[in-house]
């Protein structure tokens, strides 16, 4: 057995929520600003849960924990971007991760509007700028799946990736 001690859960056979997510911390994820604008209002949070599903159509998911305080404006819209970010960007992903009001999320940055309506951060890493293909209920979470119709890179710009409960810049 690894160095986290498997433990009892609410559920016989699987580890607890904290063995879980001490394992978690050792899983590398990018860092991603993830943003919404629609009926439902403009929205956004900090998530490293995002991740390719296929390249045809081109597709991501994205989840989202249905008691974010950004989980009503995302389960109206139909607009995502995942903004994906770098160390330059490190202090706004804090903001939008944290208990900040939604309209003082965007406050003081650029940003554009893709084609899905969706804010797009200027300078990001990448920008994905997609509409929502559907949606499925996990647990805690949403998982959103959504079909890409348009990338911003800049395979110049360095990344950040979280790891160990903290970030981490990665070079070029």
């Amino acid at each position: 057995m690894s160095d986290i001690a498997q433990q009892g859960s609410d559920r016989p056979g699987l580890v607890s929520r904290e063995v879980f997510r001490d394992g978690m911390a050792c899983l590398a994820g990018a860092v991603n600003i993830v943003t919404t604008d629609g009926p439902g209002g403009r929205a956004g949070f900090t998530a490293t849960a995002v991740c390719s599903v296929t390249d045809d159509p081109p597709t991501l998911l994205v989840c989202l924990n249905r008691a974010s305080s950004a989980m009503l404006a995302f389960a109206a819209n139909e607009a995502i971007c995942v903004n994906t970010v770098g160390p330059r960007h490190r202090d706004l992903a804090m903001i939008f991760g944290g208990r900040a009001e939604m309209k003082d999320r965007f406050a003081g940055t650029g940003w554009g509007r893709g084609a899905s309506g969706a804010p797009v951060l200027e300078g990001a890493v990448a920008s994905f700028d997609c509409r929502v293909s559907h949606r499925h209920v996990c647990g805690t979470h949403e998982v959103i799946f959504c079909e890409v119709l348009d990338v911003i890179a800049d395979p110049t710009a360095p990344g950040s990736a979280y790891f160990g409960r903290r970030f981490h810049d990665l070079p070029v």
